[in-house]
């Protein structure tokens, strides 16, 4: 038996806390144990109402507590205050010295019930259908009949019959009509007593979902007439389904039928139909009992089909589609882009179903669910490098993409052959004859030499064609005599109209987080060429919010994700402010065909030792003072600009603030405020002196970021003062590759080096160590930097120092990268949540230091 405990524990509290108070308050009329001790019958009433008949259910759980079933004719859902109180009351019975009983209403009091017979009559309920005898028009028709069994003779309720030397058990027959009553069931013939029925047609249903089925559990006999207007039809086992293409190969239909009577039942229609009616929400219907019934209606048979939401949890949450009244077709087959192809072995995993139809589409929907079957595609004779085994296993990819005409990210760490693989792959396009027009490259312009190079080094047979530079115009006629044309992002829009009239076999974007802001003018631009197919290249495919990542597959396939309203209702919003581990388990499972990432821990064992090593400083004298002098304005400033246009709309003042208290901290010298001239004062800077030229002295050869141009400046003064011989790259840098070509081969210790300016693109292993000298937003954009030291050809351990002021933004925004980086995970594993900022959180980035 349940003790009070295990009732507080398996309730919610503001129930539990009802019940109690209806069973003080004393309003508990009878409480009758149902034979073998795992439910109850029980009257409970409300101040000024008629009782409430439950029927109450409890078992054991495998993970420990009780899970509590059944029905109250309150019409709240269980477990209700009624049934608490009642539960109560049976838990301090039993708690009670000497098995006192808690006082009940005088009325029926269930300490005065007799006890459950052991033995007796069998009760039978029949379920009929008669025509009214009541006034012509009356609607219902359907009606529970109650008879008991004696020695195999059967009477009817309240006919006084009684079979020959046998007495009728009175007590017996009447606990079992008042188990009826309290499921809800009236009287519905004065004159015949046995016959009961609702108050309405429709709750029929709800008896027949679970009171009736529970009634046969405890040895009732239920007969149900074939005329009964709500039988319920289980569907067998097994179900069906049927894929279908179209003509084009587009798109692709999803039928699924079940086995009701011999006779096979569209599913989908029925499913979309009821949740019409019952309009739940994805996580809504995951939180149901795997027990509940769901009740559909199969209005062409004429049948009411019952099936537990156990068995329509994977297809629902496989299928979410069907929450938002998507459009079947005339066979109530479901149509969808061939892109979805893996929700078929979704299906197929998570329910039995017996397919028939497109045998090729289910190998595809296989093959896009787990990649380790894919075919191996032959590595073209002309690539002058030997692929590593995740490297074949990333052009193996490429190559059943383009087969299928479907775009995907790749998105592994920086250092671990991107490139190679999409050189790969166009020079395998080139082989085969399929590449019979040019393929398109955009990319940072950064990058522009570093794909000309290993073009030239790995695949000579590919015809290259640079579109830079100021004589760039006079080349474009040249673009259909090339096999691979490679252009830059702040060169599309003012190239667009030359490179829009030609049509590409590969369209490719490297750093493809170039298009992560959807309505930027070159994610417009990509979208408008046309190619046969699309593919994004990118280490970073999140950087801050998952809008990001819609504008990648927008690009890829546009619609496959919903608009970006719809993708911001489905998943951005649930996932980022409500931390929906749902609409996550959905996205990630959508997005995992058409995404391959790998890290370098997972797959380039050979690699080096890295040592992250965070070195911090305390703000001192005039530069303290000035940090806390424009902290406090700033704060004041932002708390009244969130207060008159609210946070979303105060985004520009607050990376203003941001960006002002984050330079103090690396030189005050960088903000140009009157408040800070006169203070020449830097902690940090000063901490970079000490660092450097023991590392110089040790050996050691240094890249030094920092996303401030005039930050580098002011470093090169001081390492010019010391005598340490370094390189400098920044935006404004012409020569490039020279540069790098000097520093791998030793002429300096040190290279300074912006962040945007060379973050990417750049390989850089003859360093071993790594300087951040202020932190940016984003982790991985830091991670990029790290990797011109830390990628495959390194064959020294990299040692990667950060330094921060302490106590301030800066180390906040260190903070602030962890929750970036949990997003970036969550979105392309399967572990990791994503909760959102607040304006709390935000607020305490100009917390005192």
């Amino acid at each position: 038996m349940l003790s009070s405990e295990d009732i507080r524990r398996a309730v919610d509290p503001q129930v539990y806390r009802a019940g109690r108070d209806v069973l003080t308050r004393r309003l508990v009329i009878s409480v009758l144990p149902k034979a073998g001790g795992a439910g109850c019958y029980a009257a409970v009433r409300d101040p000024g109402s008629a009782p409430y008949k439950s029927d109450i259910r409890w078992q054991p759980q495998d993970s420990g507590g009780w899970a509590l079933r059944g029905h109250c004719s309150c019409g709240n859902a269980m477990p209700c205050r009624h049934t608490v109180a009642a539960l109560l009351w049976l838990a301090e019975r039993d708690a009670a010295p000497g098995g006192d009983e808690p006082e009940a209403e005088e009325e029926t009091p269930a300490a005065k019930m007799p006890a459950p017979a052991t033995a007796g009559p069998v009760p039978w309920l029949r379920l009929l259908r008669l025509e009214p005898a009541g006034p012509a028009g009356a609607r219902v028709r359907d009606y529970a009949q109650l008879s008991f069994e004696y020695d195999g003779q059967r009477c009817n309720y309240g006919d006084g019959h009684a079979p020959a030397g046998l007495q009728r058990d009175a007590a017996a027959e009447r606990r079992a009509y008042e188990r009826l009553r309290a499921l809800n069931l009236q009287p519905a013939d004065p004159a015949r007593a046995s016959l009961l029925q609702p108050r309405s047609e429709r709750d029929w249903l709800v008896l027949m979902a679970a009171p009736i089925p529970a009634l046969a559990e405890d040895g009732w006999r239920i007969d149900v007439d074939p005329d009964f207007s709500f039988r319920l039809h289980e569907p067998e086992p097994q179900w069906l389904a049927q894929l279908d293409d179209q003509p084009d190969g587009d798109w692709f239909g999803l039928s699924l039928g079940i086995r009701v009577d011999d006779q096979v039942v569209p599913l989908l229609p029925l499913l979309q139909a009821h949740l019409r009616q019952h309009p739940w929400s994805p996580k809504q219907f995951a939180s149901f009992d795997d027990s509940t019934p769901v009740i559909l209606h199969d209005e062409a048979g004429g049948r009411w089909i019952r099936i537990s939401a156990g068995r329509l949890k994977p297809l629902l949450a496989t299928l979410s589609e069907l929450f938002e009244g998507t459009r079947l077709g005339t066979r109530g087959e479901l149509w969808l882009p061939r892109a979805d192809a893996a929700v078929v072995a979704e299906l197929a995993a998570a329910m039995p179903l017996q397919f028939s139809g497109n045998e090729a589409l289910r190998r595809t929907a296989e093959y896009l669910r787990d990649r380790r079957g894919l075919p191996s595609a032959p590595v073209p004779a002309g690539l002058r490098a030997q692929l590593r085994g995740y490297q074949q296993e990333g052009y193996d990819w490429l190559q059943f993409l383009r087969e299928q005409g479907l775009g995907g990210v790749l998105a592994d760490d920086m250092g671990l052959g991107k490139t190679l693989q999409a050189l790969t792959h166009l020079l395998a396009e080139k082989d085969s004859g399929r590449m019979d027009r040019p393929s398109l490259v955009i990319a940072p312009t950064s990058l522009m030499f570093n794909w000309r190079r290993e073009a030239q080094r790995y695949a000579p047979a590919l015809r290259v064609l640079v579109l830079q530079g100021q004589d760039r115009r006079l080349r474009h006629h040249e673009i259909k005599h090339h096999d691979l044309v490679l252009t830059t992002y702040p060169l599309l829009p003012r190239d667009f109209e030359a490179l829009a009239k030609q049509d590409y076999h590969l369209l490719i974007l490297d750093e493809a987080q170039n298009i992560k802001n959807a309505k930027s003018k070159a994610a417009q631009l990509v979208g408008r060429l046309r190619a046969r197919h699309r593919l994004c290249l990118s280490g970073t495919p999140v950087e801050n919010h998952l809008g990001e990542f819609w504008s990648l597959m927008n690009f890829l396939m546009p619609g496959y994700l919903g608009t970006e309203i719809q993708f911001r209702r489905r998943y951005r919003k649930p996932i980022e402010q409500d931390g929906d581990e749902l609409a996550r388990g959905h996205l990630l499972r959508r997005i995992r065909p058409f995404v391959l990432r790998r890290t370098k821990a997972e797959v380039a064992t050979e690699l080096p030792p890295r040592s992250d090593i965070l070195r911090s400083v305390a703000l001192e004298g005039a530069q303290r003072e000035l940090y806390e002098t424009l902290r406090l304005s700033m704060d004041r400033q932002l708390r009244e600009e969130i207060a008159s246009r609210g946070l979303a709309r105060s985004h520009i003042f607050v990376l203003d603030a941001l960006l002002k208290l984050r330079q103090v901290c690396c030189d005050p010298r960088l903000l140009k405020l009157e408040s800070s001239a006169g203070v020449t004062e830097s902690a940090k800077l000063d901490l970079l002196m000490d660092l450097l030229p023991e590392m110089v002295e040790e050996g050691r050869r240094v890249l030094l970021f920092s996303q401030f141009t005039s930050m580098l400046a002011l470093i090169e003064e001081r390492v010019r003062a010391a005598g340490i011989r370094y390189l400098k790259l920044t935006g404004e840098t012409q020569d490039r590759e020279s540069l790098v070509e000097r520093f791998q081969r030793g002429e300096t210790p040190l290279f300074l080096i912006s962040l945007k300016a060379g973050g990417v693109g750049l390989n850089l292993t003859a360093a071993d160590t790594v300087i951040h000298y202020d932190p940016w937003w984003n982790p991985a954009v830091e991670q990029q930097a790290t990797d011109r030291a830390h990628r495959i050809g390194q064959d020294k351990p990299v040692f990667v120092y950060k330094l921060l002021t302490e106590g301030t933004v800066e180390q906040k925004i260190a903070e602030m990268q962890e929750r970036k980086r949990a997003l970036a995970d969550a979105l392309l594993s399967d572990s990791g949540g994503i909760a959102a900022w607040t304006e709390e959180e935000l607020q305490s980035l100009f917390a005192p230091v």
